[in-house]
């Protein structure tokens, strides 16, 4: 199941009580996936001081806990795949629901967006 990006930034602040129920089933029960570009927006978050942590900081914590994994899908694939996401002009948003698409996983996002124009985005 690939992860959103505040997903992963709540996830690793500890703020398990802002994720429903079904949700945290999911976390427990799946392999954990993100795109390259959740990485980046967090890093983005982190200059703009949105998030403490920088994003290697986050990403490496959440590997070694939770076992995080960085999608390793060629990236010229990807931007292809996110050309078909015109719903939206959020770069990362487009990436990142393509890289869940072209793997066929689910993508936990509280974003109403993302949950109305990707079929296998969840939350509740």
């Amino acid at each position: 199941m690939y992860l959103d990006t505040h997903v992963v930034a709540w996830l690793y602040a500890g703020k398990v009580g802002l994720f429903p129920r079904r949700a945290l089933r999911e976390l427990e029960r799946q392999e954990l996936l993100v795109s390259p570009m959740v990485v980046l927006e967090l890093q983005y978050l982190f200059e703009f001081c949105r998030v403490t942590e920088p994003a290697d900081a986050v990403v490496g914590d959440l590997q070694r806990r939770v076992g995080l994994r960085i999608c390793q899908h060629p990236f010229p694939e990807v931007a292809q795949a996110a050309l078909d996401q015109a719903w939206t002009r959020d770069p990362f948003d487009r990436i990142i629901v393509a890289q869940a698409n072209l793997e066929s996983q689910p993508l936990l996002t509280k974003d109403a967006l993302i949950r109305d124009h990707y079929e296998k985005a969840m939350w509740d």
